[in-house]
């Protein structure tokens, strides 16, 4: 991401009404639009942007049309592993509800459902995705009115609160250092393209740089803003999220100069989210030290953190798997090895404020909250 790289406005395949929004967007603020906006309307402008329009998504395979996978795609075990922790979440909090911040294909859903029978009375969506609801509700058919879909939050919440891959998806401010100084990278036109324009800022990130190096890295207002939200929301109940990150000193450590905004299409990654817009995902690695500073500001109880595969273990992914095919023994394997996804990703779970002391059981062991 250098600050004079650009990509065509074009993508293959365009929707121009999203790049229309786009740029107009660009001229209505002056002419520079800063990263997180860009992100924001790339992938959630109204039918048009990446998380809004009708592409498939998620799949095990691009010859499906799918652009990544997600654990609950992987093998329904991470769902009904997850779901033990769920159960023990819902019987310690004296509550009968899950809630789940963007669902996806809704197979996590369906396995917490089918693990859980009558101990979730309700599950409730919280998605903005017409298309993906669609899909959601036509998997999850069969539990009737125990599923319901929501797009906004109410005064009060109670229950537990899943979100698996959604802090991720948030958008992010990306700031740059050059030459010594701070700027705010954000996005403008030039002969017709989107290309990076670079802002000097206040803004710094958390925690001092230590080194003199340019140096690329992102900060999570809106993400953090959500916890917050949430925590005003939760009045009983817990909340686990799921997403590949690190703590702050991880995530601002002198050689990680290029930041970690990435974006998917067909299974692939790239580093480049100015080129193809609509089509693929952003992303961005979360800062879990600024997530539980932002809930415990707020009042929520860090009740654990540690990586997935430490959490699925202690949680029993691996129980009953002795007559397991070898096909789904390696989709486990995948979920849990340092080298796939059992390290990169990690688990973080709040507690309601005020609520009772508990010991979750996917933190039983290898809980690392000290780290964050």
């Amino acid at each position: 991401m250098s600050p004079t790289s650009q990509s065509p406005i074009l993508p293959a395949d365009p929707d121009q009404r999203l790049i229309e929004v786009i740029a107009d967007a660009i001229t209505d603020a002056g002419g520079w639009l800063g990263f997180d906006r860009f992100m924001a309307l790339a992938l959630y402008s109204p039918s048009l942007g990446y998380y809004a329009n009708d592409s498939r998504k998620f799949g095990l395979m691009p010859s499906g049309g799918s652009d990544f996978v997600t654990a609950p795609e992987l093998s329904p075990r991470f769902g009904q592993t997850l779901a033990r922790q769920v159960g023990q979440a819902l019987q310690a909090t004296g509550t009968h509800e899950v809630w789940e911040f963007g669902a996806g294909s809704g197979a996590l859903a369906q396995q917490v459902l089918a693990a859980l029978g009558e101990q979730v009375q309700r599950y409730t969506i919280v998605d903005l995705s017409g298309s993906l609801q669609a899909r959601q509700r036509e998997l999850l058919a069969a539990y009737g009115d125990r599923v319901q879909w929501v797009s906004e939050l109410p005064a009060q919440m109670r229950g537990v609160v899943l979100g698996n891959e959604v802090l991720d998806a948030m958008p992010v401010k990306l700031l740059v250092r050059l030459g010594g100084q701070w700027h705010e990278r954000g996005v403008a036109l030039h002969d017709g393209r989107f290309t990076w324009a670079d802002q000097p800022t206040p803004l710094r990130p958390p925690v001092e740089i230590d080194s003199d190096h340019d140096y690329l890295t992102e900060i999570h207002p809106e993400a953090e803003g959500f916890v917050r939200t949430l925590a005003d929301r939760l009045v009983q109940g817990a909340a686990l999220f799921i997403d590949y990150g690190f703590p702050e000193a991880e995530y601002y450590h002198p050689q990680r100069h290029m930041g970690t905004v990435m974006c998917h299409r067909a299974h692939q990654s790239d580093a480049d989210p100015l080129a193809d817009v609509g089509l693929k995902d952003i992303t961005a690695h979360v800062n879990f030290t600024g997530i539980a500073l932002a809930a415990q500001e707020a009042s929520l109880q860090v009740l654990g953190y540690t990586s997935q595969g430490r959490f699925l273990l202690n949680c029993g992914v691996v129980d009953g798997m002795e007559g397991a095919s070898p096909a789904e023994r390696s989709m486990v394997q995948k979920l849990i090895n340092e080298h796939e996804m059992g390290e990169l990703f990690k688990v973080i779970a709040f507690g309601a404020k005020d609520s009772l002391a508990w010991e979750p059981l996917g933190f039983c062991a290898g809980d690392r909250t000290h780290t964050l």
